[in-house]
């Protein structure tokens, strides 16, 4: 619906479960690509920073990496879900707001309304990736079943009844990152050229398309 002039060529909405290795391979793209081609959006950015506004917490640990936001993990799914509840696209808009790079990559799309709202706002633009690997992987990343969090719908929203564009399978006996990114990066620098200006086609290496991008 909304095909803004100055908004991005290509939109790579990730999804998976947790330890399936999202943020490993969102990263790796916006590496390949370069920071002046594509940046990451993560929904749950503003979601937290909403949340710790309201409950007085510490947004840095809530972000990090650390034990400090599975503390609050289960209480702020319920939070998230009475806002969506109330305004589907809240987190979403809020996310979006203000980048103009070529390529987005949105690192954590969790539930349905997530991708419906890309698809609709962006319908050109909008590509679905499902990162995906065994629960046994997932445990020896550190995962373990958390009632009010692995059954709610902010792990299981896009488990189903979803075709995604493209599935990455993360782990060690699969194909290589490498290979199975291939199609995805390809996307990503023929959309970067058409968003600096570059004949379809001609984009070359990383390195020129990122250099014409930052002109």
């Amino acid at each position: 619906m909304e095909d803004r002039g100055s908004g991005p060529e290509l939109i790579l909405v990730f999804s998976g479960k947790r330890k399936s290795g999202k943020d490993f391979i969102t990263d790796l793209i916006q590496n390949r690509l370069g920071s002046e081609v594509c940046c990451i959006l993560r929904l749950s950015g503003p979601l937290k920073q909403q949340y710790a506004q309201e409950h007085n917490l510490d947004l840095d640990q809530l972000l990090g990496p650390g034990p400090y936001k599975e503390l609050y993990r289960a209480d702020m799914i319920r939070w998230g879900e009475n806002r969506r509840n109330q305004d589907s696209g809240f987190f979403c808009r809020l996310a979006t707001s203000g980048d103009q790079k070529p390529v987005w990559v949105v690192s954590d799309a969790r539930r349905l309304s997530d991708l419906q709202w890309f698809r609709s706002e962006f319908p050109r633009q909008t590509h679905s990736v499902r990162v995906q690997c065994s629960e046994e992987t997932r445990v020896q990343r550190g995962w373990s079943f958390t009632p009010g969090v692995d059954d709610a719908e902010s792990e299981c929203g896009l488990d189903s009844g979803v075709e995604f564009d493209w599935i990455i399978t993360n782990e060690a006996d699969a194909p290589s990152l490498d290979e199975q990114l291939q199609p995805i990066l390809k996307a990503a620098q023929e959309a970067a050229s058409l968003a600096c200006g570059t004949v379809s086609g001609s984009w070359g290496s990383p390195a020129e398309t990122k250099k014409r991008c930052s002109k």
